[in-house]
């Protein structure tokens, strides 16, 4: 393992993009200048972010700091998430395995589909009269 001072990675979920640094600390996490619990006061989206850092054991040994833009709370926390796993792969290329077989360097695709013309929305469509 070589030693970094910081290490980073760029994750984007939905319409949010997340730049996500990592540096050897207390395993302290910030996002946007926030603390975590701040930021996302949901448990299910703190344990999504913390996700990567479970699977390679690395909770409390890295420092998080995160700058996460566009989409909502979902969407930018699985932003981060992605970025994390990202620069954790930079940190360290054995933890590349593990990460990949957890589903979490894969970027996912799905996103919001645009609306139609003539259409209420994507698939919706105006009510229709026959009289």
């Amino acid at each position: 393992m070589e030693t970094m001072s910081r290490a980073y990675g760029t994750g984007r979920r939905k319409s949010s993009v997340a730049r996500v640094w990592l540096q050897p600390g207390e395993g302290k996490i910030q996002v946007n200048d926030l603390p975590v619990d701040e930021f996302f006061p949901r448990p299910t989206l703190k344990m999504l972010l913390t996700q990567p850092l479970k699977v390679v054991g690395a909770e409390g040994k890295y420092d998080v700091m995160a700058n996460v833009s566009g989409g909502g709370s979902s969407g930018q926390a699985g932003a981060i998430r992605l970025g994390i796993a990202r620069a954790l792969v930079q940190v360290d290329e054995t933890m590349r395995t593990a990460l990949k077989k957890a589903g979490l360097l894969t970027r996912d695709p799905r996103v919001k589909e645009r609306k139609k013309y003539g259409q209420r929305g994507a698939r919706a469509r105006f009510q229709f009269s026959k009289r």
